[in-house]
């Protein structure tokens, strides 16, 4: 029997087709423990994740009762995320990702927060106009603290916890530019520099080791040296890296480059075919279609060394199963993924592999708080 076991839970991003009944009916037939709720801004200007999976318009106590005992019907415990540009890109698109992270922080403290461990997820973004400057990369820094101080004081009010996920987020602007690093957790440094520019535990992260394999760093040594206590949720996706042409010629460090497409031909060199398209790999789901360049087991083993006891959430955005947008190739995914995972996470029991750790959310009775926006909150 494992010392530690994981629940492991799906992120609802994959499923948008699904409504939130379809969609905990699917949580639960797949074996998941959890989901964790994409709640993106339905104005919002992403076209790549447009999951929105709660009503979050005048949402209240009551229909937090309601949710609480809807995904405790299907045995079914939930986090809330959306994840947008907090620091950088459009003003005015900003400023409404900032108020509706707030919406999501007072929702999860109607549900509960720490309390039933309802987090809320997000990026940060990177400010590209002060990343251009001179000691650019330390402005974002200071961006991150004058926008998020106000943000995390909050959400410890209400004992809610945020967590940051560290997707550079390579493909969020065109190929035209030569820089990919468009999320500023994207980095261990940069995570340990924010925690100690706010030093509240009232945030942390959500670990991906997916991206840090296209960069070229072992997810096990992060586990390693990073506060183990901020690590909140470990996201369930790998990466395959392509052994071609384009790595040789564009090299590890730096992202292919866009160039006249004329003068590529000519010279017989790669360039991006789409924006994501940059550093030379392929997106997969463990256990999923094929070996990839992650070692599970020794990830794992690192993290129950170290404690860790949180969700592994399944990210699917593989091209074998969310990207064919087949929902029965979705739930392969899925449901193989579960299954790789839990020889690893689970205890053995009479039934094979089961988590067997699972508890009820808790009924909460908050008092109703109004929505509370930026300028409110700095005033």
């Amino acid at each position: 029997m494992n010392q530690i076991q994981n629940p492991i839970w799906l992120m609802s991003s994959a499923y948008d087709q699904l409504n939130q009944d379809e969609l905990l009916a699917t949580a639960s037939s797949v074996g998941a423990q959890g989901i964790d709720l994409c709640v993106f801004r339905e104005d919002g200007a992403r076209a790549d994740h447009t999951a929105t999976h709660l009503a979050y318009g005048n949402f209240s106590p009551e229909d937090a009762l309601v949710t609480i005992a809807k995904f405790n019907s299907k045995g079914l415990r939930l986090s809330l995320g959306a994840f947008e540009n907090m620091i950088g890109g459009d003003v005015s698109e900003r400023i409404k990702n900032q108020n509706h992270l707030l919406k999501l922080i007072r929702i999860a403290h109607l549900l509960g927060g720490d309390e039933n461990d309802v987090k809320v997820g997000t990026f940060v973004g990177y400010n590209h106009e002060l990343g251009q400057e001179i000691d650019g990369f330390q402005k974002n820094l200071d961006e991150y603290k004058r926008v998020f101080e106000p943000i995390v004081r909050y959400a410890e009010d209400l004992g809610v916890t945020i967590v940051y996920e560290n997707c550079p987020m390579e493909g969020w602007r065109s190929s035209r530019f030569t820089t990919t690093f468009n999320n500023l957790p994207g980095v261990l440094a940069a995570r340990k520099l924010m925690y100690a520019l706010i030093p509240s535990k009232a945030h942390g992260e959500i670990y991906d080791p997916s991206h840090d394999i296209w960069q070229h760093t072992d997810p096990v040594e992060v586990i390693r040296q990073m506060d183990i206590s901020r690590l909140k949720r470990v996201h369930v996706k790998t990466t395959r890296m392509h052994r071609n042409q384009s790595i040789v010629e564009w090299g590890g460090m730096y992202p292919m480059q866009h160039v006249d497409a004329s003068l590529a031909e000519r010279a017989g060199v790669a360039i991006p075919q789409n924006d994501w398209d940059r550093h030379h790999y392929t997106a997969m789901l463990p256990g999923f279609g094929g070996t990839d360049d992650m070692d599970w087991n020794a990830f794992v083993e690192v993290l129950h060394q170290r404690g860790f006891q949180g969700p592994f959430e399944i990210e699917n955005e593989a091209k074998n199963s969310k990207d064919t947008h087949n929902l029965a190739a979705i739930n392969q995914g899925a449901k193989a993924c579960i299954s790789f995972l839990s020889p690893m996470l689970w205890s053995l029991t009479d039934q094979g592999y089961a988590y067997t750790a699972q508890q009820p959310l808790q009924e909460v009775h908050r008092k109703d708080i109004p929505v509370e926006t930026m300028d409110r909150l700095k005033a």
